[in-house]
Order: structure tokens, then C-alpha cells, then sequence
């Protein structure tokens, strides 16, 4: 069971940490240029994306759970149109995105706190990074595809290699062309486009046969469209607390000041490596919770998930403990701002708890999508954010300042895994 896990997990690992390395990336190459709003503008103008990423990260939680249900029962045509389907709402979103861009970009930063000096700069980046979106979307279904037919290695590929050119064409525009954070932007687009002309080559490369189903019949793809929305509904109201959590994170730091934000920027790097490390655990959990809830074998589905959890305690123990001994160090590579650093380290502490509160939420929302259980994710995840979030939040800041937004961080993480740990008995019925 441990070597099936980790024959999925370890490329989905490898897959998801070049998300938050290329992140601190950019943050390193702003935080060295001479003023801390060009980190504060980054994280403000990611914000945004964020937003409107994991919007759509409903293509890829749905796809791979439903995707993966077909594969477990063996019905070709049922798996590739889920892919049709996924790209179909990935086209229209990314078109619509494109056509409202501007005044999607007049409602955020007038929603969003900040100097006028970071929303200037953030402006610039997010006009050029939103034309990566229709690349980006799209690489959401086919991640999500590969993995519901228990494929890590194609999403792990073309992922390492979308972030490696982001990487290099960053600190081409940026170091090279002395670009700023225009250059980040760029390289964004750059690095997403090379991916999906990847992910189509591979697409025909072992799964043609899946083009011989998609068709033009509405009949057909209406027939399990309703399923594939319900789903995508559900996860999409999810993604939209997680991502209410974390802009009003990042603007409530822009609020507080230039540092504060920069600050609290980096530590949220801390969190985010973490998250995708272990997400790399809960997309195997995502691909076998799948198959064996398909195939209605539920004594491996449980032992499954027994195995999931003890991956991550391990590996919550592991980067706790290397947060407190490293901390600093990862602080210092991120920004030569001594005022930057010195705010950093006050709030350490709550970044080395995480992983240890955490751990639980991340593991179950992939065994919660593998069983296509969203109603049971949308509820628990709006409930913690609501709650466990922006209620403490707004009691606890008159009296403690910044420290309340990684105390309710902290509650709002600890609060999800709790309550899908008391749902998940009903899952099984």
C-alpha cells in the first residue's frame, strides 16, 4: 500500500512544489531590489490571481475524482468526456476572463487595502500575468485528467518544467532586461503556454484513443454534465472560502503597512510550501480514493487512508521542526530588508505550528474528493472560514494587532480537519 502511495505521491510532490518555490523566487528577486513595496505589490497583484485561480481549481478537484470513478469502473467513453467537458468550461471561463479584465482589475483594487505606490506596481503585473490564464486554466483540467487515470507522471513533467522556464525567464526579464514585476508577469505567461502545448503533446501521445469519443452531441455531453457541475458547484463555493481567507489575509497585511505585508508575504511561503508538499499525499489519496470508491472496495479504501495519515503526521513533525531550527535563514532568503526580517521573526512562531494543526485538512480533502463527498467539503470549509476565521479575527485584532490574523489562520486550519474527521463516517454509509 505504501509503495502504491508514494508511486502516485511522489510525483504529484515534485509537481506541487514548483508552485510555491517559483513564488518564493519571485519574491526573492523583488525583495532584493531596493524598496519592500515591490514584494508588497507581487503578493497584492497574486492575490488577484489567486482569486481567480483557484476559482477554477473546481476543474481540477472535480476532474480527477470523477475521471478517476470512470477509470475504476473501466468505461472509456465516460472518461474522456469528463476531459471534454472540463476543457469546455475552461475555454468559456478563460474567454470571459479576458473580456472582463479591466473592470475585474477596478473591483480588486478598490476591494483590496494598500499604499498607492504597491497597487501602481501590482496594476502593472497583473496586466500582463492575466493573459497566462486561458493556458493556465486549461492545465488545471488535463492535471486533473492525467491524475483521475492514476498518471502523476505527466502533471509532475510538465509542471516541473512550466515553473524551471518561469523560473529562468523571470530572472532573465528581472536581473537581464531590469525588468520589475512586470518581469515576474512575464515570465508567468511564458512558462504557462510552453505547458500546455506540452500537455496536449502528451495528451496525444498516450491517450489518443480518448479523442475518438469527444462529440459534438449535446445529448451526450449533457448526460453527465449535470454530475460534473454538482460536483464542480460544490468545490467551487469550497474554493471561494479558502480563497475569502487568504485575500483578506494579504489585504488586512497591506492595511497594517508596507513591512507588515512583506512580512507576513513571506511566512505565508512557509505555509504554502508545506500545503503543496502534503498535497502531494492527499492527489494520490485524490487518484486511489477514487478508484477503490468506484470500484466499491471499501476495506482497501480504509486502509488507504490509515496509510495517508501516518504520511502526514511524519511530515508535519518534519516541517515543523525545520521551520523552528531554519526559520530565520528561510526569512533571509526572501528579502536583505532588515526591517522586513526583524517583523518576520516576531510571527515565526505561529508558521512553525501549522503544519502540525494542518496536516489533518489537507489529507481529507483528498480523500473526501477521491468519493466526490463536496457537499460535506463546502459545508465544513464555509463553516470554518466564517467561524473560525473571520469571527476571531474581528473580536481578537483591536487587542492584538497582526498576531490575530495567524492566530484565526490557525483555527481556521485546525477547525477544517477537525470537522471532516466527524463527517467522514457518513462518507462510508
Amino acid at each position: 500500500m505504501n509503495k502504491e502511495i508514494l508511486r502516485l505521491a511522489i510525483p504529484n510532490i515534485l509537481t506541487n512544489l514548483t508552485v510555491p518555490l517559483l513564488g518564493m523566487v519571485d519574491l526573492h528577486l523583488m525583495g532584493h531590489l531596493n524598496s519592500s513595496v515591490f514584494m508588497g505589490a507581487v503578493a497584492l497583484g497574486g492575490v488577484i490571481f489567486n482569486f481567480v485561480y483557484w476559482g477554477f481549481a473546481f476543474l481540477r478537484m472535480s476532474m480527477s475524482g470523477v475521471a478517476a470513478q470512470a477509470f475504476g469502473k473501466g468505461k472509456d467513453q465516460d472518461m474522456a468526456l469528463v476531459l471534454q467537458r472540463g476543457l469546455m468550461v475552461a475555454f468559456g471561463g478563460s474567454v470571459l476572463l479576458l473580456i472582463l479584465q479591466v473592470p475585474l482589475a477596478n473591483l480588486s483594487f478598490w476591494l483590496l487595502e494598500g499604499s498607492d505606490g504597491v497597487k501602481a506596481i501590482a496594476r502593472d503585473y497583473y496586466y500582463i500575468r492575466i493573459w497566462a490564464a486561458p493556458a493556465a486554466i486549461s492545465l488545471m483540467v488535463f492535471y486533473g485528467w492525467f491524475l483521475g487515470m492514476q498518471n502523476a507522471l505527466f502533471p509532475m513533467i510538465i509542471s516541473v518544467s512550466v515553473n524551471v522556464i518561469n523560473v529562468i525567464c523571470s530572472f532573465l526579464f528581472v536581473r537581464v532586461f531590469h525588468m520589475k514585476a512586470e518581469g515576474v508577469a512575464l515570465g508567468s505567461v511564458v512558462g504557462q503556454y510552453v505547458g500546455l502545448l506540452m500537455a496536449v503533446a502528451f495528451f496525444f501521445l498516450k491517450y489518443r484513443w480518448a479523442a475518438d469519443f469527444f462529440t459534438a452531441q449535446m445529448a451526450l455531453i449533457k448526460r453527465g454534465f449535470r454530475r460534473f457541475m454538482n460536483v464542480g458547484g460544490d468545490i467551487f463555493i469550497r474554493t471561494l472560502s479558502v480563497i475569502a481567507v487568504f485575500t483578506f489575509f494579504t489585504s488586512r497585511s497591506a492595511g497594517i503597512g508596507n513591512d507588515t505585508l512583506a512580512a507576513n508575504s513571506a511566512l505565508l511561503q512557509f505555509m504554502l510550501l508545506f500545503s503543496y508538499f502534503l498535497d502531494g499525499f492527499a492527489f494520490a489519496g485524490e487518484a486511489m480514493v477514487g478508484r477503490w470508491f468506484g470500484a466499491n472496495d471499501k476495506s482497501t479504501l480504509n486502509r488507504t487512508i490509515g496509510h495517508l495519515f501516518k504520511w502526514g503526521v511524519g511530515m508535519a513533525i518534519l516541517f515543523s521542526a525545520s521551520y523552528a531550527i531554519a526559520g530565520n535563514q528561510l526569512l533571509a532568503f526572501f528579502t536583505d530588508q532588515a526591517d522586513v526580517i526583524e517583523r518576520g521573526s516576531h510571527y515565526l512562531p505561529w508558521v512553525i505550528a501549522l503544519p502540525i494543526v494542518s496536516f489533518a485538512s489537507y489529507i481529507w480533502d483528498g480523500v473526501y474528493i477521491g468519493a466526490t463527498a463536496s457537499v460535506a467539503m463546502r459545508n465544513s470549509m464555509v463553516i470554518a472560514a466564517i467561524g473560525f476565521f473571520f469571527v476571531p479575527f474581528f473580536i481578537l485584532f483591536p487587542a492584538i494587532g497582526n498576531h490575530a490574523l495567524w492566530l484565526s489562520m490557525l483555527l481556521f486550519m485546525f477547525s477544517r480537519g477537525v470537522f471532516l474527521t466527524i463527517l467522514f463516517p457518513k462518507l462510508l454509509k
